[in-house]
């Protein structure tokens, strides 16, 4: 009887000089063929994760429309004439029930999301009770409200928040496509603002904005060269809306999708990889390819800011076909 040995190369690396990762060298990752790149994704992530345990986080919008911004995924943004009102931000109480519901739920991790291009002292002094608050349930807390001035991560900090998430978005070239209201640089002197608070940092992007495959090797490159890599890493696949500049962006293939999550993973092996936006749209078999190729959390609960996602039920009842289990 004759075998077959099959022989996999070592996957490309940061530069052993500058220990940053090259766009061609992740490009290279997103080339290899579908079966062997989940593989060797699986691998590593067996090497810092138990592959059973997915990490569950509930967010919240405290603070919806009216935002000055023009990103064009976004249905908050005053510049795109969408079905979403600007209204004021929750009360304190409201926050906090929401929060209790999620943990009851099951959640982990209790994340905050307002509208805003950044607090202002005033907005920002009404979120820390909120924090300390939502903190003393026993739940860990999550923020994104924006860029930060000088500060302000800093008082996050001491109000308990334990992560601040504040996406890329997309990669620097592609960027001006998208938004116009603030600079690439001023994501990142958030995210210095946010390290040096020595809060946790969440940061991903968004696939199918019209984007190539190119532009999502170099949006992956900048998470895996932060240094440190962020602790959380969403990874969004665009919902589409009515009345946005992208509602009619085209479509990516599923497996593209899977690709950037594999990617994500080999590139940032002990950052937790996030199935965030879009999933409501993913079938189950997609949504398991998905974790077996490295993604260990998930937004849980039947609503993002202003986006559907699946409900609990759903998503338990996935889990339990999977035999995977919250942390």
């Amino acid at each position: 009887m004759t075998t077959t040995t099959l022989h996999f190369t070592r996957p490309p690396t940061p530069h052993p000089e500058t220990e940053l990762w090259q766009v061609a060298d992740v490009e290279a990752l997103f080339a290899l063929p579908f079966m062997e790149l989940v593989f060797r994704a699986a691998e590593v992530h067996r090497q810092f994760f138990d592959p059973n345990k997915v990490q569950l986080s509930t967010l919240l919008s405290i603070k919806t429309g009216g935002c000055s911004e023009d990103c064009g995924y976004c249905p908050q943004s005053v510049h795109h004439d969408t079905a979403v009102a600007d209204e004021p931000m929750l009360s304190c109480d409201e926050v906090v029930a929401k929060a209790r519901q999620a943990k009851a739920a099951g959640a982990g991790r209790f994340c905050m999301g307002a509208a805003w291009r950044g607090p202002k002292d005033a907005d920002l002094e009404r979120t820390l009770a909120m924090i300390a608050d939502v903190k003393a349930l026993g739940l860990e807390t999550c923020a994104t409200f924006g860029l930060l001035a000088d500060g302000q991560a800093e008082r996050l900090k001491a109000a308990g928040l334990d992560y601040y998430n504040h996406n890329l978005d997309t990669a620097p070239d592609k960027y001006g496509d998208i938004i116009s209201t603030r600079a690439y640089e001023d994501r990142l002197d958030t995210l210095g603002k946010v390290r040096a608070a020595g809060l946790n940092v969440c940061c991903g992007g968004i696939v199918g904005l019209d984007e190539t495959r190119p532009d999502r090797a170099a949006l992956i490159c900048q998470l895996a060269n932060l240094d440190p890599q962020p602790e959380s890493v969403p990874i969004n696949n665009l919902v589409k809306v009515d009345g946005t500049p992208l509602s009619d962006a085209e479509e990516i293939d599923w497996t593209e999708f899977v690709r950037a999550v594999a990617v994500a993973r080999l590139t940032m092996p002990k950052s937790y990889i996030r199935l965030s936006a879009g999933r409501r749209a993913m079938p189950e078999a997609m949504q398991a390819l998905c974790f077996l190729a490295g993604a260990n959390s998930v937004f849980y609960g039947d609503k993002l800011l202003t986006t559907g996602n699946p409900d609990v039920t759903a998503d338990r009842a996935l889990m339990a076909k999977l035999d995977l289990q919250p942390l």
